[in-house]
C-alpha cells in the first residue's frame, strides 16, 4: 500500500479527480443541450445529482476504509461470483459508449478552438482522434502524481472559465434560483432530467475513487473524514459546473447533429461579452472535456485489471502490493479504450451524448442497492462504519428514482414509434426530435432572444 501523504494537495487530490473526471465531456454537452432544450427549470437536477453522488461515493469510501477492500472486491467476495459477469458485461458496453462520447466532446471542443476542416463534422473527427492519442500517451508514460497535478491544472482552467462565463452573461438570477430550488419534471423533457441527474458527477467512474484514495494511503475513521471533505469539495465544484453549463446553454438553441455545439455557445457569448468572453469559454470547455478524457483513460483500466486479479483469486495482501498501472491487463484496456470507441466519431454528437447519459444512469440502482446491503452488515463494516438513517434514506431514494425513471425511459425508447421515425436511430432519434421541438417552443416564449442556428453534418 502506498505511504500516506501529508501534503495539502494529497488532502484534496481525489476530490479534484472526481470533479475533473465526473464533469466534462458528455456531461457538459448534456447539461448545455438540456439548458437549451428546457431552460433554467432543469438547474435543480445538477444540484440533486451532485448531492446523490456525494452519498454514493461516501458510501464507497466508507466501505473501503472499514474493510481495506475496494467495492469491486466487496461485490466479488461477499455477493458471489455471479456479479462479476454482470459487471464485466456492463463495463465493456459502458466503456465503449462513454469513451465514444468523450472523444466526440473533445472533437467538438477542438473544432471550436481551431477548425481543421471546412466541414465541422470532419474537423470534429480529426480532433477527436488527436485527443484520444494524446490522452493515451500521457497516461501511458505518466504516473499517478503527474496525472493528479495535470488534472488540477485542467480543473482550475474549466472552473474559472465556465463559471465566470455563466456569471458574466448576466442571467436572470431569480430564475436561476427558482430553477435550482424548485424541482420540476417536464413531460417532454424527462429524458434530459434523467440524463443530467445520472451524468453529473460521474457514474462508473465513482468506483475509481477507491483506487485513488488507496494511492493516497487512506484508512480507518481518519480516512473517512478526509474523504467526506474532499468529496464535498469535488461535488461542490461539480454542481457549480453543471448549473453554469445549464445557464450558458439556456442562451442558445442547439439543433442538428451537435458538431457545432461549442462554436454556437461561444458565438452567443461573444455577443454578450465580446471576443475575450468567447475565447474564455472555449478554453474552459476544452479544459473540461480533455480532463474528463484523461480521467477515464487513467481510471477505468484499473477496474478491468482489478477484475482479472480477483478472477485469479489472489489474496488481499497480494492485490494491495500490485501496481495495477504496470499490469498487462491495465495497458491492454488502455489501448482498447483509446482506439476502438473512436469509431463513434462518425456518429452524431447528440445521439451519442444521450446514449452515454442514459447508460451511465442505469448503473446507479446497482450501486445504491449494493451499498444498502454491504454497508448495513455489521459483521463486515462494524457498527462504527454502518450507514446512518440519512444515508439509507438517500440511497433508497436513489435506487427508487433511477429504477422508476430508467424503466419509464426504456419503455418509451423501445415502444413502437411513428414509422417515419424508425430506423437506425430508433428511440434516441424520436427523443431528439421531441427535445428540439420543446426547445423551439421554449425559446419563442422566453424573456430573452437566444441565438437560433441550425447545424448540419
Amino acid at each position: 500500500m502506498p505511504k500516506r501523504s501529508s501534503s495539502w494537495f494529497a488532502a484534496i487530490a481525489p476530490g479534484i479527480l472526481i470533479a475533473a473526471t465526473g464533469v466534462g465531456a458528455g456531461d457538459l454537452i448534456t447539461a448545455g443541450v438540456a439548458g437549451s432544450t428546457l431552460g433554467l427549470t432543469i438547474a435543480w437536477a445538477a444540484l440533486a445529482g451532485g448531492v446523490l453522488k456525494w452519498f454514493l461515493n461516501e458510501g464507497i469510501a466508507r466501505w473501503q476504509m472499514a474493510t481495506n477492500t475496494t467495492l469491486l472486491e466487496g461485490w466479488v467476495l461477499h455477493l458471489g461470483r455471479w456479479i462479476q459477469w454482470i459487471f464485466l458485461s456492463y463495463l465493456l458496453i459502458w466503456t465503449f459508449v462513454t469513451a465514444g462520447a468523450i472523444v466526440n466532446a473533445c472533437g467538438v471542443a477542438g473544432n471550436g478552438l481551431w477548425p481543421l476542416h471546412p466541414d465541422a463534422s470532419t474537423s470534429k473527427i480529426i480532433w477527436g482522434l488527436i485527443h484520444s492519442a494524446a490522452g493515451f500517451v500521457l497516461v501511458w508514460v505518466g504516473g499517478f502524481k503527474l496525472f493528479g497535478k495535470m488534472m488540477s491544472v485542467f480543473i482550475a482552467v474549466m472552473f474559472v472559465a465556465v463559471v465566470l462565463t455563466a456569471i458574466l452573461i448576466k442571467p436572470d438570477w431569480a430564475a436561476v434560483g427558482r430553477g435550482v430550488l424548485t424541482p420540476s419534471f417536464p413531460k417532454e423533457g424527462l429524458g434530459w432530467v434523467f440524463g443530467v441527474l445520472g451524468g453529473v458527477g460521474g457514474t462508473v467512474t465513482l468506483l475509481c475513487y477507491g483506487y485513488w484514495i488507496r494511492e493516497e494511503g487512506r484508512a480507518g475513521a481518519e480516512g473517512v473524514r478526509a474523504c467526506r471533505l474532499d468529496l464535498a469539495l469535488g461535488y461542490g465544484m461539480t454542481v457549480l459546473f453543471g448549473i453554469a453549463m445549464i445557464i450558458i446553454g439556456s442562451q442558445v438553441t442547439i439543433t442538428g447533429s451537435g458538431a457545432k455545439v461549442a462554436p454556437l455557445l461561444a458565438a452567443q457569448l461573444e455577443k454578450t461579452m465580446g471576443t475575450a468572453g468567447k475565447w474564455v469559454f472555449l478554453v474552459g470547455f476544452w479544459g473540461a472535456v480533455f480532463s474528463s478524457l484523461l480521467g477515464v483513460w487513467q481510471s477505468v483500466p484499473y477496474l478491468f485489471a482489478d477484475f482479472l486479479t480477483l478472477r485469479r483469486c489472489r489474496s488481499l495482501e497480494q492485490r494491495q502490493a500490485i501496481d495495477y498501472t504496470k499490469t498487462r491487463a491495465y495497458r491492454i484496456y488502455l489501448v482498447a479504450i483509446a482506439t476502438i470507441p473512436t469509431i463513434l466519431l462518425w456518429y452524431e454528437v447528440l445521439q451519442i451524448q444521450k446514449a452515454y447519459a442514459v447508460l451511465g444512469a442505469c448503473f446507479m440502482p446497482l450501486l445504491a442497492l449494493t451499498l444498502l446491503v454491504l454497508n448495513n452488515r455489521r459483521d463486515l463494516v462494524t457498527p462504527r462504519f454502518c450507514n446512518g438513517w440519512l444515508t439509507n434514506m438517500m440511497l433508497a431514494a436513489t435506487l427508487l428514482f433511477f429504477l422508476y425513471h430508467g424503466a419509464t425511459k426504456s419503455i418509451r425508447t423501445l415502444a413502437p414509434a411513428d414509422k417515419s421515425e424508425s430506423g437506425a436511430s430508433g428511440g434516441l432519434k424520436v427523443f431528439e426530435s421531441q427535445a428540439l421541438e420543446t426547445s423551439a417552443t421554449r425559446c419563442d416564449n422566453a424573456p430573452f432572444s437566444p441565438l437560433t442556428v441550425r447545424t448540419g453534418r
